[in-house]
């Protein structure tokens, strides 16, 4: 095969090129550190490379990003918590001095103020909120848990209770003696008050969610019925129920205020509402019929309901700054109201505002709105508690009942001080018998009033130390995710390492190689050029 120095030509350009990619190549590398730069490359090296690095990218999102995410929501959530627990241990503690019989009037102005005091933090934690997300109110993160001022909406809700609910309450009747000043002792029916005056009565009670609620004479609800069926026109509480052949019955609610001494006079069959303290009470054969409801879980005709529940509905209009927003809680409706006049207290409900809140609350098993955080490959933690599982209102209305039967105390007290002190400046021995008479019933009605405060006390401890168990099982939850979630950081710390070192592997150029590769190539390239140039002064017409 004849040679010509065209050929020679083509071929030292098509080698010396070869080295220059060569070179290019290594120097892209070395530019680079990496051993892959385009697919065409290396396509194996490539396809793993964009595995390795979807890895990283993946394990660096959970570890760098949702897991200090996850973190920093827990911590909130146990911060508020702790500090919940304290307002209630604090609050046992001054419950326990409560009961104490022997207690004087200072000792009990004391506890009276702590416990108002108490009352009136329980719930400030309860509006904490991370990067502005409310931790503690479900889906909800856009709303805070309580009010933030004083709030006139119409809400109609709708608990769901169980005999648990209904306790006893032990009333005393005062007379006039609470009207007593040393002005009007001896004129009117105080002049005649004498211990028989005085009485205590035992009654049956529900204690609603809130007090101050709405009665006859302001805005009235619709509710539907567990049935389907509508009933409009409603002004006091309906308290609904399945009978044990699954049989819907209600019981029929009337209104007494507060003014007209609703405990001293319950009929068997009567349900007693008082819309100012927020209470229902109960005449023995009401309660009796409550107290037997039973769930049925085998009979045909029971077995899509439970009739161990029973279902009350009442309205609430007004509501106080930090009072709980019932949509975190309850099956509810709202509605925008105005004022009829300003400072009336009667409202008027505004058209097409009304809201529904939590409709599933109406089955037996109510679904809890829990957030969870993506944390790791197919790995999600709850890093949420619902304010159900801790800042209950039952906590509050517990601590009202003790604020009002120790408020009872210091009333009497007080009244009994200033009879004393009238008694030491009379000298008219009518006066005198009128005001031992009087001594004689606060007497009587101080005995029964310590007599129902120590009791319930006693029964405040049981109750708040309940409370306090349910927020220390809330905190046990919250610790034990993030104990859950410092494993799956620790695992994710060391896969991030792994992938990371996988990827290297993979797609880091050895540097020393490389560098060496190029010196060896631009060696190479520079004797091929050398070596061509020498060639190719050679002509055909040299040989002649």
């Amino acid at each position: 095969m004849r040679i010509t120095n065209k050929i020679m030509e083509r071929n030292n350009l098509t080698n010396i090129n070869n080295n220059k990619v060569l070179e290019d190549k290594l120097t892209t590398q070395l530019a680079t550190g990496k051993v892959v730069n385009r697919p065409s490359d290396d396509p194996v090296v490539a396809i793993r490379a964009l595995r390795l690095r979807s890895n990283v990218t993946e394990v660096t999102q959970y570890y760098s990003k949702n897991i200090p995410d996850a973190n920093s929501w827990l911590d909130v959530t146990e911060d508020a918590l702790k500090n919940l627990s304290a307002v209630i241990t604090s609050m046992i503690s001054q419950t326990t001095k409560g009961s104490n019989g022997d207690l004087t009037s200072a000792d009990r102005q004391i506890i009276l103020e702590q416990m108002k005091a108490l009352n009136s933090e329980v719930y400030a934690t309860g509006d904490a909120d991370y990067a502005g997300r409310y931790v503690f109110t479900g889906y909800r993160t856009d709303t805070s848990l309580s009010f933030q001022k004083e709030t006139d909406r119409q809400y109609t809700i709708t608990e769901q209770l169980g005999i648990g609910a209904i306790d006893q309450l032990t009333s005393v009747d005062t007379g006039n003696l609470l009207d007593w000043t040393a002005a009007n002792f001896n004129a009117g029916a105080i002049a005649g008050i004498t211990e028989q005056d005085v009485s205590k009565t035992d009654v049956y009670r529900i204690r609603l969610s809130y007090d101050n609620c709405n009665g006859v004479g302001e805005t009235s609800f619709d509710y539907t019925d567990r049935d389907g069926t509508v009933h409009t026109g409603q002004n006091v509480p309906v308290i609904e129920y399945y009978d044990e052949t699954g049989t819907l019955q209600t019981l029929s609610t009337t209104e007494k205020s507060l003014d007209s001494d609703p405990y001293a006079s319950v009929g068997d069959d009567d349900v007693v509402y008082v819309p100012e303290t927020g209470e229902i009470l109960l005449g023995k054969n009401s309660y009796n019929k409550l107290m037997a409801l039973k769930d049925d879980p085998v009979s045909p005709s029971t077995a899509t309901v439970d009739e161990s529940k029973f279902f009350i509905t009442y309205q609430k209009t007004e509501f106080e700054a930090t009072d709980l927003r019932p949509e975190h809680y309850f099956y509810c409706t709202s509605q925008e109201v105005e004022e009829t006049a300003p400072g009336s207290g009667t409202f008027n409900v505004v058209p097409n505002t009304e809201i529904e809140y939590n409709k599933d609350y109406l089955n037996t098993t109510i679904e809890k709105q829990s957030i969870e955080c993506d944390v790791g490959f197919n790995t999600v933690i709850r890093v949420n508690s619902t304010a159900d599982e801790c800042f209950v209102l039952g906590i509050s209305r517990e601590v009202d009942d003790l604020v009002t039967s120790l408020q009872n105390v210091c009333d009497l007290e007080d009244i009994q001080k200033r009879m004393k002190t009238k008694l030491s400046e009379t000298t008219d021995p009518a006066q005198i018998e009128t005001l031992n008479n009087q001594l004689t019933a606060i007497d009587k009605a101080l005995t029964y009033a310590k007599d129902v405060c120590q009791k319930r006390f006693e029964k405040g401890i049981t109750s708040l130390q309940g409370y306090l168990d349910d927020t220390n099982l809330a905190i046990t939850n919250v610790g034990t995710r993030s104990s859950k979630l410092a494993l799956i950081e620790s695992r994710l710390q060391n896969q991030k390492t792994t992938f990371e070192t996988l990827r290297s592997e993979n797609e880091d150029a050895d540097i020393t190689e490389v560098a060496i590769n190029l010196n060896s190539a631009d060696v190479t390239y520079q004797a091929a050029l050398m070596a061509t140039g020498k060639v190719m002064q050679q002509t055909l017409l040299s040989y002649i």
